[in-house]
């Protein structure tokens, strides 16, 4: 069984199982399966080399808003499965941060869902990044 959509602690769950449920527990309904998968960049929102990145969140909030999210945009595509886990904690650069993954009756639902849900995920959580640079310095970043 799937786990619920929400925020985890870096590693609690394992995205590569996750795939692998999606895929077995998928509705014989669906006839495309996508997922997206974000990872920590070397090149920061101000193009600063960055070498490591913290991810923080008001946990409660954001899982209320990563449900819902996935629970409007199944609504909206008429998709079969909508789900989002997001990471918190300190990761590497080329670390998972975050998957999302959509199955739907057509590719067309099934794109359409999963873009909304990406661009959804980066705005409306209550997510906080920090980007950790090459010279010592940090900063707080939203929406990238």
């Amino acid at each position: 069984m799937l786990p619920e959509p929400g925020i985890y602690q870096k590693n609690q769950i394992d995205f590569s199982t996750i795939l692998s449920q999606m895929v077995a527990e998928m509705p014989k309904s669906s006839g495309a399966f996508m997922s997206f998968m974000g990872v920590a960049r070397e090149t920061g929102k101000d193009g600063k080399r960055v070498v490591r990145l913290v991810m923080e969140s008001y946990e409660e909030h954001a899982n209320m808003s990563l449900r819902k999210i996935c629970q409007e945009v199944q609504e909206k595509y008429n998709a079969d499965i909508v789900r989002i886990y997001h990471y918190t904690g300190d990761f590497s650069i080329g670390q998972p941060v975050v998957l999302v993954i959509v199955s739907a009756k057509t590719r067309a639902k099934a794109f359409a869902a999963i873009l909304e849900a990406v661009e959804r995920y980066k705005t409306e959580p209550a997510l906080f990044k920090a980007e950790h640079y090459d010279d010592g310095n940090h900063s707080w970043v939203s929406g990238t």
